[in-house]
This record gives C-alpha cells, structure tokens and sequence, in this order.
C-alpha cells in the first residue's frame, strides 16, 4: 500500500488480496474507511456515497386540507451514509442528487379540487398535481415524483403533499414501499 501522510487525515491507496480489489481510503491502516473500490472486473464500487430509502412508520390519518402536510418516514430500509434523519435528507457535498418519493393515498377525495405531492428542497420545489375528477372517492391512488436536483453541501429535502378542499379523510398509507 502507499500511505499519504497528511497533518490531520492519513490517506491510503492498497492492494486488498482477499477481495482482489485497488482500494483509495482515509487513514493509515487498509480498508479503514474505503472511499473507492475497484475490483478486478474494472467495477468501481463508492461506499461512502448517499443513498437511503425510508418509509412511514404507520399511517397517516385524515391528512390537514388545505395546507402542505410533511410525510413523517419513522422507517429506515437503508442509509446508506447516514444523510436521512427526522425525515429530511441532507446533501453531504455540493452536486446534483436523483431524488424519488412515490406514495399511496388511501380514500381519495374527489371532492378536493387537487392533490399535490412534492419533493421541496433548499432551491426548488419539484411536483405532481391530479385533479381527482373522478366520478366517486378513490380507494387508493399512488403519486410518485422524481427530480434531479441541485443542492449545496448542507441543502436539505423533504415530502410533502397537500391536499386542496374538500373533506379529510385522506390517509399516508404507511404499508406500501416503492
């Protein structure tokens, strides 16, 4: 291994022979905190890079008409590098970030002039919007909005959806992960 001497972080490049891998990390010793990983196959794996998938911990009942209602995600599937708490992301570095939420509305109503789901972030607020025109209330009715977003080290995201007028009886089921 080669060893970078730093003042207040040591950094690595090795050789790890048990996963026959060209490893770059922080620290002295090999494989401490591997930043990069490249294995034979030419495949380059990035441990330390953000990804999470979180869902609701339990439904939420009759959702606030009116008004944008933040989606509480109690559960965590995965986190990867530990950039999703108290339901908000945030962007650990400055760049652009793929960003997905899809959830299930149960006892839609169509009396409500529109629903809107959005993903808000520090910049920009991305969304979807239906007009649940529908000839009686909807069992259920998935929305998903995707974005690429552009977010500076610290920015954060959040879910919210909103549901326009009408009655609410409008739930978050918390039992679908998409």
């Amino acid at each position: 291994k080669i060893l970078f001497d730093g003042n207040a972080q040591d950094y690595h490049i090795g050789l790890d022979d048990s996963a026959d891998s060209l490893i770059i990390g922080k620290g002295s010793a090999l494989g401490t905190t591997t930043s990069m990983a490249f294995n034979a196959d030419g495949i380059i794996t990035k441990p330390l890079q953000p990804a999470f998938l979180a869902r609701p911990a339990s439904d939420q009942n009759n959702i606030a008409v009116g008004s944008a209602v933040s989606i509480a995600f109690g559960t965590e599937i995965f986190d990867q590098n530990a950039n999703f708490a108290s339901d908000t992301f945030t962007a650990p570095v400055t760049g652009k970030y793929q960003l997905s939420t899809s959830l299930r509305l149960n006892n839609v109503d169509t009396a409500s002039s529109y629903y809107r789901l959005e993903l808000t972030t520090s910049n920009r607020t991305y969304y979807g919007l239906i007009d649940p025109n529908f000839s009686s209330d909807l069992s259920y009715f998935t929305m998903t909005v995707s974005a690429i977003a552009d977010m500076d080290a610290s920015d954060t995201a959040i879910v919210k959806v909103t549901q326009g007028s009408g009655t609410a009886q409008t739930d978050i089921d918390s039992n679908v992960v998409y």
